[in-house]
């Protein structure tokens, strides 16, 4: 007959890490047990699951039993399977990169401005300044 872990996936724990069981609104720290309780608390257990199993043959499925949990097992991919995938994420990466490397951004020409265009500004510029200079202004 197994003592521990009692009632170990749904018991709480409390801020001391003490390992606890939860009895109606109360938790009771399993510190605080005598043996005699804790022999009663693994049999009561014991007989829960058996009710559980003769349940699952009755209704011709199988009940889940109180207990730890068993975890899945992780399916494994073999070596040839990986390198089937690396391979194609290299190929997915190579057609990405080579897309960009094939075909560079074009520059846009710089445009130019005449000459006349220039001397047009620089004279309309030079008549601002004259003006503000004549109305005593230091800035525009």
């Amino acid at each position: 007959m197994r003592i521990w872990p009692l009632f170990a996936p749904a018991s709480p724990v409390d801020f001391l890490r003490e390992k606890t069981l939860n009895s109606g609104n109360m938790i009771i720290p399993i510190t605080n047990l005598s043996v005699q309780q804790l022999l009663k608390a693994a049999a009561l257990k014991e007989k829960i699951q058996k009710l559980e199993k003769e349940l699952g043959r009755i209704l011709g499925s199988p009940v889940e039993a109180v207990g730890p949990v068993a975890r899945k097992k992780r399916r494994k991919m073999s070596a040839a399977g990986r390198a089937k995938i690396a391979a194609a994420q290299r190929a997915r990466w190579a057609k990405v990169n080579g897309r960009k490397s094939a075909t560079k951004p074009v520059k846009k020409a710089k445009r130019k401005m005449s000459l006349a265009a220039r001397k047009k500004i620089a004279a309309a510029a030079k008549a601002r300044w004259a003006k503000a200079k004549a109305a005593g202004k230091k800035t525009l």
